[in-house]
């Protein structure tokens, strides 16, 4: 199981040189990936391009850059431009985000969302690998080529919860990029379904790229506390609701990962049993203990 960070979005003049700071002490502490969400601050590919270009030797990822407001044809232009940037280091995760979003801020229409994204793949994937589309859906069109640099291997994820997202993830792209999803949700609900739905294509075997917090202490009661203040929201939102009430979770602090040292280690070590192939830790706390031990297991 590779070990990455989920990166902290800096604000400020000077957000993109920060940034660019805490993907070289990644890359120099040996993270195999850094990843980056994508909300209403940064736009988390062209941050990736600028900050992340001359730091060799990290996949960069986005965790992830919502749909709607893109036509994948363009997404596709602007991906490949960022993996060309960053020397094919890009893995491109997109997602639906969230009903309150794409409707309440948008103003797009947010039914029927896994067509939605089952067209928008049909359009964003053959692209991305160098291949002319042509395709009529319910919602897309496109007939279109690009003749962008850096077509070929980026990996394709996506924000996959519900049984349909996950069929489309092991399907038609190269895996999921997971939030607020805990150790029994994927041996039990995400894993089975992205890799059958993989093999069922003829697809390689999916990444399942498990984003958790993480903090290394002997006060697991504040740690959790802190957690379930920080990270409050995602509680309320239907899809994170739904993977915390498939775990047995009051809310987001009950799927922290906090601990000591052998406790932290034990709860990763039951991500890579469960099938994740890359767990992403955020750190939601300043201590240096959590960094140094995330060291440990690279």
């Amino acid at each position: 199981m590779r070990i990455g960070l989920l990166l902290d979005e800096p604000k400020g003049p000077d957000a993109l040189g920060r940034l660019r700071e805490q993907i070289a002490r990644a890359a120099g502490d040996g993270f195999t990936s850094a990843w980056m969400s994508n909300i209403f601050g940064l736009d988390a590919l062209t941050a990736l391009a600028v900050a992340g270009s001359g730091v060799p030797g990290i996949e960069l990822g986005t965790g992830v850059v919502p749909t709607y407001p893109r036509h994948p044809a363009v997404l596709a232009q602007q991906a490949l431009t960022v993996n060309a940037a960053l020397d094919g280091r890009l893995a491109l995760g997109v997602g639906l985000s969230h009903q309150v979003v794409i409707e309440g801020m948008y103003g797009y229409s947010f039914e029927r969302p896994a067509r939605h994204m089952r067209e928008y793949l049909s359009v964003l994937v053959p692209l991305v690998r160098g291949e002319h589309v042509a395709f009529e859906g319910e919602t897309l069109k496109a007939q279109i080529g690009l003749t962008t640099p850096g077509t070929g291997d980026m990996p394709v994820l996506i924000a996959a919860l519900a049984p349909r997202m996950l069929k489309l993830a092991g399907e038609l792209a190269d895996g999921t990029v997971l939030w607020m999803t805990g150790p029994k949700t994927v041996t039990e609900h995400v894993a089975p379904a992205v890799t059958e739905a993989a093999r069922a294509a003829g697809r390689p075997v999916p990444r399942i790229v498990c984003t958790l917090p993480v903090c290394v202490t002997d006060d697991v009661e504040a740690a959790r506390e802190r957690a379930g203040e920080v990270f409050k929201i995602y509680g309320q939102l239907p899809s994170y609701r739904a993977m915390l009430d498939r775990e047995g979770a009051a809310g987001p602090a009950d799927v922290a990962i906090v601990g000591d040292e052998d406790a932290v280690s034990a709860q990763i070590e039951a991500l890579a049993e469960a099938g994740v192939t890359d767990f992403v830790a955020a750190r939601f706390t300043s201590d240096s203990r959590t960094r140094d031990f995330l060291g440990t297991l690279l």
